[in-house]
């Protein structure tokens, strides 16, 4: 093809990537899925993605997850071929795309009625208030055209003195009405004390976190993870490929990729697969925006090579190396340390999405979302006593004066 870029059909659809992307993802997903365009692909029977229970809810959902960011003239498009390929859990939230994400889903429900009982469909509020709860659970139902959630998530938990009982009581009374299914949280920040809470409770049927290559060594969340799947808390891993504040073009980190590709999958599909590897974790949810992630993803959820023992102590080594590059979310620590409310974990959480996934209206977005009273202090304040207790050894004050210039 003209300027060395290659077609990508896939379910009468077609799109154009890079010759570089191209190869990138078709090293990982040409073997599994079969060639795109190939006219011997239509006659092999579909791929389906595998599923795993859903902590004891009785519930087994895909172990990819669609997350929902949706923007695009092709949603619908992305959301058939996903169906197809058995990724039917999908995740969105009512403050996504400013409430399109939700929107875009309610049209694949319009054109596509029949598939809305094949969806475990969930969505997040980030209200404060059962009030508020109320409110967005009843507009997100309004916008996906469904008249129930499968689980629905307070969104962005960070700190157990958040479950509190009228929480509980408003999600018994959201299931007797039938609106919703389960209900339980999504956590960036103290992931592990709101787990570890959680598991006692009795009331949470599910919990999505941060949990990738970088976390899954720790004391802290392999405690927390096996009390939550004992108490029988679903778990869904977000934030999977363990990308940081800092980008880093590291000797490892070129060692890794080539590693990887040679294996026959990329660096990106190796972290999901080390994810997988936990039998706890019930589902990866990822945003995959185009036809062309979503591939690569269906194909390292469906290759069933696990990881030897020497690329995950790849994967090990290079986040020991990169530690410093990496907010692991324990924002108690450095924010207590402060003598302002500045929540250094959120401001962290934006500069993943600049940075590490080059989304920069999303980062901009959510750090405007800050006080501005608050930003102002943010220049002249002393983190040198936060920085002191990080256990990650990252220089917080380079990086909040950094995001004020870049985000404020």
């Amino acid at each position: 093809m003209d300027n060395g870029m290659k077609e990508l059909i896939i379910d009468e659809t077609i799109h154009y990537v890079s010759r570089r992307t191209f190869l990138k993802t078709a090293v990982g997903a040409a073997s599994i899925l079969g060639a795109p365009g190939n006219p011997a692909m239509a006659a092999q029977p579909q791929a389906i993605v595998p599923t795993r229970p859903f902590g004891k809810t009785g519930i087994d959902v895909p172990i990819l997850s669609f997350g929902g960011s949706l923007s695009t003239s092709l949603s619908t498009l992305l959301l058939r071929q996903a169906v197809k390929w058995g990724v039917t859990y999908w995740d969105t939230a009512n403050t996504y795309m400013g409430g399109r994400s939700e929107k875009g889903m309610g049209k694949y429900f319009e054109k596509y009625p029949a598939d809305r009982k094949r969806i475990f469909l969930v969505t997040k509020s980030h209200a404060w208030t059962t009030e508020g709860m109320s409110e967005d659970l009843n507009l997100s139902l309004e916008r996906m055209q469904t008249d129930y959630i499968d689980l629905y998530f307070m969104h962005s938990v960070s700190s157990s003195s958040e479950l509190t009982a009228d929480k509980k009581a408003w999600a018994e009374k959201m299931k007797t009405e039938g609106k919703i299914r389960l209900f339980g949280f999504s956590t960036h920040s103290n992931m592990e004390e709101c787990m570890l809470a959680a598991s006692g409770l009795g009331w949470i049927d599910g919990i999505m976190m941060r949990y990738n290559y970088r976390l899954m060594h720790t004391d802290d969340m392999r405690s927390a993870m096996d009390k939550c799947a004992r108490a029988g808390i679903g778990l869904t891993a977000m934030k999977s490929q363990g990308g940081g504040q800092v980008k880093t073009d590291s000797e490892i980190e070129l060692k890794l990729a080539g590693r990887f590709m040679n294996k026959g999958f990329t660096d990106a599909q190796a972290k999901l697969k080390a994810v997988w590897e936990h039998p706890n974790i019930a589902s990866i949810c990822t945003e995959m925006p185009n036809m062309t992630q979503l591939m690569a993803n269906v194909a390292a959820a469906l290759n069933r090579r696990k990881l030897s023992a020497r690329e995950v102590n790849l994967l090990r080594q290079y986040a020991r190396e990169t530690r410093s590059d990496y907010c692991t979310g324990c924002s108690a620590i450095c924010e207590s340390a402060v003598d302002s409310d500045i929540p250094i974990g959120d401001v962290m959480r934006y500069l993943m999405y600049a940075r590490s996934y080059g989304d920069r209206h999303r980062a901009k977005t959510g750090f405007q979302t800050i006080p501005a009273d608050i930003r102002s202090r943010m220049q002249g304040q002393n983190y040198n006593q936060a920085e002191q207790r990080c256990p990650q050894n990252i220089a917080i004050g380079s990086l909040m004066r950094e995001a004020l210039k870049e985000l404020g």
